[in-house]
C-alpha cells in the first residue's frame, strides 16, 4: 500500500500561484513614439511566437517539477503486509550427558527398548522445535564439557547436532560441575545482560570427573542469575536374566546422585525432576516449557520503505533541463543579435 508520510505538505502546491498574485507586476518599458517599418518586423513576430511556444513548453515543465518536488517533500512511502516480530526470549542452554551409563536400555520408544541416550534425544528435539523465539545453546558433557553450539536462533542447528552426538564422544566419566561452569562461563562471558538465563542438565550419574564440584559450580550459577533445572534420568527397575536362568530385578539408577542434583537446582532457584521413562521425560520438558514461557511475538509491524528519492530525482532532471534550455536560448539569442549588429 502506498501512503505519504507527511500528506500535509500539498497544501503548498498552489504556493507560486499564490505569490505571484501577491507580488506587484514588474513594470514594462515605454514603447517607442515612432515605428519605422522594415522587412525585420516580419522576423520580431516570427521570434515572439517562437519565444511563446518556449514559453508555454517551459511552464509545464516547471509545474510539473514543482509538483514532483512537493510530492517528494510529502515522502511517499511503501507499506508491506503486517508481519509477527519475534521479540528477545531467554538464553537456554541444554546440557546432556554422554557418558557410557547413557547406554543402559531402560526405556521404551515406539515399542522399541533404547538406550538412555535415544530417548533423550527424541524429547528433547520437541522441546528444541517448541522454543522458537529463544536463544538456544548445546553442552555436551561426559568426562570433560564441550559447547556444542552456541547460543542461537536457528533451532535447526542445535537439534541436527543433538542428533549427531553419541555416546563416549566426551568419554566415560560424568563432569557435571565443569559443565555446569561452561555454561556460566558463556553467560558472563557474552549473554549476561540479554534476557534469562536457563540451564537444563539432564544427566544418569554421579559427579566422577571434571575440575570444579557441582556445588561451587551451581554457585557461581547463582552469582551470574544462571537458573539450573535438573534431570535425572533412568528407570528405577529393569528385570534382567540371572546366571541361573531364571530373571532378576535391578535398579539401572543406582550411580544416580539425586541429592546432589537437588541441591544444584535449589541453589539456583530451579527444580529438580526425575524422568524414569520417555513418558515422564516427555512430561518433564512440558513442565519445563510452561516454567519457562516462550515470549509471544509482537504483531502489527508493517515495514515501510521510502521511495522519496524518486520524485526529487526527476524535479532536479527536469529543473536542470530547464536550466540548460535557458542557457542555449540565451547564446543564441546573443549571436542573432551580434550578427544583425554587424550586418546594420
Amino acid at each position: 500500500m502506498w501512503s505519504l508520510a507527511w500528506p500535509w505538505v500539498l497544501l503548498a502546491l498552489p504556493l507560486p500561484l499564490i505569490i505571484r498574485r501577491m507580488l506587484p507586476e514588474a513594470k514594462g518599458l515605454s514603447e517607442a513614439g515612432l515605428r519605422v517599418p522594415s522587412i525585420d518586423s516580419f522576423s520580431t513576430l516570427r521570434d515572439r511566437a517562437g519565444a511563446e511556444q518556449l514559453l508555454n513548453w517551459r511552464f509545464w515543465v516547471t509545474a510539473l517539477a514543482w509538483l514532483l518536488l512537493v510530492v517528494a517533500a510529502a515522502r511517499p512511502e511503501r507499506i508491506g503486509d503486517e508481519l509477527d516480530v519475534p521479540v528477545a526470549g531467554r538464553n537456554l542452554m541444554l546440557a546432556v550427558d554422554l557418558s557410557g551409563s547413557m547406554n543402559q536400555k531402560d526405556f521404551e520408544l515406539g515399542g522399541l527398548r533404547v538406550d538412555r541416550l535415544t530417548a533423550t534425544k527424541a524429547v528433547a528435539s520437541d522441546f528444541i522445535a517448541r522454543r522458537k523465539g529463544d536463544r538456544i545453546g548445546l553442552i555436551l558433557f561426559g568426562e570433560r564439557a564441550y559447547l556444542q553450539v552456541p547460543l542461537t536462533f536457528d533451532l535447526d542447528t542445535v537439534n541436527i547436532l543433538l542428533m549427531e552426538s553419541f555416546i563416549g564422544l566426551a568419554g566415560e566419566k560424568t563432569a557435571i560441575g565443569d559443565a555446569i561452569t561452561l555454561a556460566v562461563r558463556r553467560i558472563y562471558e557474552q549473554e549476561k545482560d540479554q534476557g534469562e538465563q536457563v540451564l537444563v542438565l539432564l544427566t544418569d550419574g554421579a559427579n566422577t570427573a571434571g575440575e570444579v564440584e557441582p556445588s561451587k559450580a551451581a554457585e557461581l550459577a547463582r552469582q551470574v542469575g544462571l537458573r539450573i533445572y535438573t534431570i535425572g534420568i533412568g528407570a528405577e527397575q529393569l528385570e534382567v536374566s540371572s546366571l541361573f536362568g531364571g530373571r532378576r530385578s535391578i535398579n539401572p539408577s543406582s550411580d544416580l546422585d539425586e541429592d546432589t542434583l537437588k541441591r544444584i537446582a535449589r541453589m539456583t532457584g530451579g527444580r529438580y525432576f526425575r524422568a524414569t521413562d520417555t513418558a515422564s521425560l516427555q512430561d518433564i520438558y512440558k513442565l519445563v516449557d510452561a516454567l519457562e514461557p516462550v515470549e509471544e511475538p509482537e504483531s502489527g509491524f508493517q515495514p515501510v520503505k521510502s521511495y522519496y528519492f524518486l520524485p526529487l530525482g526527476l524535479a532536479f532532471g527536469l529543473a536542470s533541463l530547464l536550466c540548460v534550455v535557458s542557457l542555449l536560448q540565451r547564446v543564441t539569442l546573443r549571436g542573432s543579435t551580434l550578427v544583425r549588429s554587424d550586418a546594420g
